[in-house]
């Protein structure tokens, strides 16, 4: 059964006019191709979930919706002109979202569809004036690693990877039959090699499909695909 949308008090309920396939992702709620945005509060925060979807899926923000389904609009005119601006300026390569509004009364809901990037990886500029690269995962924008950073730049050139299965990559493998999953840290440990070519390692096996990448706010680990 679908959690039903609720409305701001402030809209009534004869203003509300959102297409049928709006009112389904509002009850579909937040997930790896969706997010919720009560307004635009920042260039900086609206980068970091534009950057997000275009490194992996592709995905959709509803502006004027709050986390827990409500509908409460924005004003349109100021909120598609931060959009813009961060999509522009504070988005390395620069991302060109498609926006649509919806009216509700004299507020909107904006429906912002960011394409997955055919030039990655992306980065976004934080408060700290340095450039980061995040990706989606489940409901949350996280930081990419240098590991998922090296994924999506061989698959951005679309290169072709040709692995010669060393020591080093059998015992990785052998290794994840027994134990399911592996962080960098463990894997430089079990071979004796450097973060360095442990990491090389890790980027050619996860291009070929032979292995998977799995991201957390902590650290990455990795399983058998």
């Amino acid at each position: 059964m679908t959690s039903p949308i609720y409305l701001c008090p402030m809209l009534p309920k004869t203003d509300i006019r959102l297409p049928s396939r709006i009112q389904r992702l509002i009850e579909q709620g937040e997930g790896q191709q969706l997010d919720f945005k009560k307004e635009i509060s920042s260039e900086v925060k609206i980068a970091k979930s534009m950057v997000s979807f275009a490194n992996t899926k592709g995905g959709t923000l509803l502006v004027g919706v709050n986390d827990d389904r409500m509908v409460a609009g924005v004003r349109a005119d100021e909120e598609r002109h931060v959009l813009l601006k961060a999509a522009e300026f504070f988005c390395k390569p620069a991302i060109s979202p498609e926006i649509k509004e919806y009216y509700l009364g004299k507020r909107s809901l904006l429906e912002v569809v960011i394409p997955e990037g055919s030039d990655k990886p992306y980065f976004a500029l934080g408060d700290d004036h340095k450039w980061w690269a995040y990706i989606r995962v489940e409901d949350q924008s996280l930081l990419a690693s240098k590991v998922v950073l090296d994924v999506l730049r061989k698959e951005s050139a679309n290169q072709q990877t040709v692995i010669k299965y060393s020591d080093n990559e059998r015992m990785l493998l052998s290794y994840l039959e027994k134990n399911k999953r592996i962080t960098l840290k463990e894997f430089c440990k079990l071979v004796n090699i450097s973060r360095w070519r442990a990491q090389k390692i890790l980027v050619n096996l996860i291009s070929v499909g032979v292995i998977r990448v799995h991201t957390t706010e902590k650290h990455d680990f990795y399983t058998q695909s």
